[in-house]
């Protein structure tokens, strides 16, 4: 447990939450038994619950796993109450850590961001978590481009994976972050003492800034999958052309190989005894294959 105070706001972190930090809630706050009990306990879906004393908030940051290169739902346990921001998280979330360590170490930063409410402090940290995606997304981009360049550079079999990468990183974000809008158009329009009305605006605002990660989203989703079709296609081109030379390298063999054949079953082979029979027969296999390529070109076959 973390803890850091400033005039009448403070705020609490739990990593890994567990009975102990139950304990401590029980026995320090007057919260809703139903809000410790989620606080504790993974949920799926991000939700906001007002109760008596307090609201609740569960809500999935989209983070990095470098190892199997895609993004995850990380969650985070939410309780403000008059005078606390109590968070929880089962992941470690990079960039609230950052940001307590900066009200931790700076009077000012503290004095910018905790120097009126509980419900402000969470604000600048959902603002924050959100800003965080942006460089996530830049990077989702700058991956589509190396992708595009290798597609059109005759990589096309190497980037099948790739592009299954790049899908599944997208899907799991856009997973991570769709739901989040209704809960920050919830806060935006709870009439609660908790949040006061000048809060609003800024919480809407938020959704905006929402509304422009998912923007951003779809537009790199919609690009990968075009480059995945154009992929595609010109994979198929190359092994339709594959198919061709292989059909055309068998069709011009076919003569030679049946008259190679007739030749074997003949008792006595034509100029058998000829010094120069076996350059006779090569060059009467050459001819026929010579008519077989004469004879496609006039069909247009290649």
């Amino acid at each position: 447990m973390k803890k850091i105070s400033f005039n009448n706001v403070t705020w609490i972190d739990f990593e890994n939450p567990d009975s102990s930090s139950t304990r401590y809630l029980q026995e320090n706050f007057n919260i809703h038994p139903l809000a410790i009990e989620e606080f504790v306990t993974p949920t799926i879906r991000p939700k906001a619950t007002i109760y008596p004393t307090c609201i609740f908030l569960t809500l999935h940051i989209p983070l990095y796993d470098t190892v199997e290169r895609t993004t995850y739902p990380g969650e985070l346990d939410i309780v403000i109450t008059k005078d606390h921001l109590i968070t929880g998280h089962d992941h470690r979330i990079l960039q609230l850590t950052s940001f307590f360590e900066k009200l931790e170490n700076s009077q000012g930063k503290k004095r910018v961001y905790m120097n009126a409410t509980p419900a402000h402090l969470l604000y600048h940290l959902i603002e924050t978590l959100i800003d965080s995606c942006f460089p996530r997304l830049d990077h989702i981009h700058k991956n589509i481009d190396v992708i595009e360049n290798h597609v059109f550079n005759g990589n096309e079999k190497k980037m099948v994976r790739e592009i299954s990468i790049a899908k599944r990183d997208i899907l799991n974000f856009r997973r991570a972050l769709k739901p989040q809008r209704s809960i920050l158009e919830s806060l935006a329009q709870m009439d609660i003492l908790l949040i006061s009305k000048d809060l609003k605006a800024y919480y809407q605002d938020l959704v905006g800034t929402n509304m422009r990660l998912w923007s951003s989203l779809e537009s790199a989703k919609e690009t990968i999958e075009s480059l995945e079709e154009t992929n595609n296609s010109l994979l198929s081109n190359k092994l339709n052309m594959t198919m061709k030379v292989l059909t055309i390298f068998s069709a011009v063999m076919l003569p030679m190989t049946v008259y190679s054949n007739i030749l074997a079953m003949s008792a006595g082979i034509p100029f058998g005894n000829h010094p120069y029979g076996f350059w006779i027969h090569m060059g009467i296999m050459i001819i026929l294959s010579m008519i077989t390529i004469f004879a496609f070109k006039v069909k247009k076959w290649i």
